[in-house]
């Protein structure tokens, strides 16, 4: 189940400012109501830009420019291993829509460990809230 290879999942940090796009899972996602940033699985032989690209325009219907990457964790989770390649986004087109997502909101960098992420995201969030990434 959690053995072997991880799941590849790229996420966008997308910046407003010093606001930063948080979702909330929906509630009938596994590890529902938690926070994380948009994006989801890569496609087996997608590339990795491209399969945010993807993921961007389905849950939120933007078209981003993705940028450099920022930040990259591996993650066991009691059912999942993840390996999560997170990277910037500073120019999109179109408003973000909620299509997929519980909540979701543009939060001041600082607030953001008053969040409940997911386990996998919280060093990430830390470093993000102190200013020391992103």
């Amino acid at each position: 189940m959690s053995e072997g290879k991880p799941i590849l999942v790229t996420a966008g940090i997308l910046l407003r400012g010093q606001e930063i796009l948080i979702c909330q899972r929906h509630r009938s996602d596994p590890y529902g109501l938690q926070w994380e940033f948009p994006g989801g699985k890569v496609r087996n032989g997608e590339e990795l830009k491209a399969a945010l690209r993807r993921e961007l325009e389905e849950e939120l219907g933007i078209g981003a420019e993705v940028g450099e990457e920022v930040y990259r964790l591996c993650h066991r989770y009691p059912d999942r291993y993840v390996e999560v390649i997170f990277f910037r986004i500073e120019s999109y087109r179109g408003e973000p829509v909620n299509r997929v997502f519980e909540a979701m909101e543009w939060a001041p960098r600082e607030t953001l460990r008053r969040f409940n992420f997911l386990e996998a995201d919280r060093d990430l969030v830390k470093l993000i809230a102190e200013g020391a990434l992103v």
